[in-house]
């Protein structure tokens, strides 16, 4: 059975302390925070259409379809925000370090069927939205300079702590996770 490693945000860890780290502990530029936060919305989006594709129950469907939808909203609100002040969003080791771990834990799941597959969906998404909205709270939203981004961003957290609540309540409605592995 596969294990369930912290998410596609678990990378979000990258988010908070590790990321100031992996930025040399300098604090992050509105750039860079520009980039982390349209990275994971990004990474949100893709697993959410890996969702969409693999999963048969229609509760876990909606909820994928929600994120699609919450996380294109945003990240376009993003992109005109940079666009308006004139910001070229700037990679740097985080948002790497989130697509990386990403594509791990998206092949993780690619191995999962039926309800394993759901189970496992559910549960990352819990574990993904803890690790952005405390992100948010302590890293992102603080080092943030110009008050329309800090905004976004707030914004942002209101919708994803509701995420998480819903990815909370999903798992609870699930099975337990059985036959995990597709042969």
């Amino acid at each position: 059975m596969a294990k369930i490693h912290l998410t596609l945000l678990g990378a979000c860890l990258c988010l908070a302390p590790y990321g100031a780290m992996a930025q040399g502990a300098a604090k992050l530029t509105d750039p860079q925070i520009a980039h982390i936060a349209y990275t994971a919305g990004q990474i949100d989006i893709q697993a959410a259409e890996q969702a969409l594709k693999e999963s048969k129950n229609k509760e876990v469907k909606a909820f994928a379809n929600d994120m699609v939808r919450d996380h294109k909203a945003v990240n376009e609100k993003a992109l005109a925000l940079v666009k308006k002040l004139n910001v070229k969003p700037e990679d740097n080791e985080t948002s790497r370090q989130l697509v990386q771990q990403a594509e791990a834990k998206r092949k993780e799941l690619s191995a999962l069927k039926g309800a394993a597959f759901d189970k496992a969906y559910a549960q990352n998404e819990v574990a993904f939205h803890q690790q952005v909205n405390g992100a948010l709270q302590s890293t992102l939203i603080p080092n943030a300079s110009n008050g329309e981004l800090k905004d976004l961003l707030a914004t942002g957290l209101k919708i994803f702590q509701g995420h998480q609540q819903h990815a909370e309540h999903l798992v609870q409605s699930l099975p337990a996770r059985t036959g995990a592995l597709a042969h």
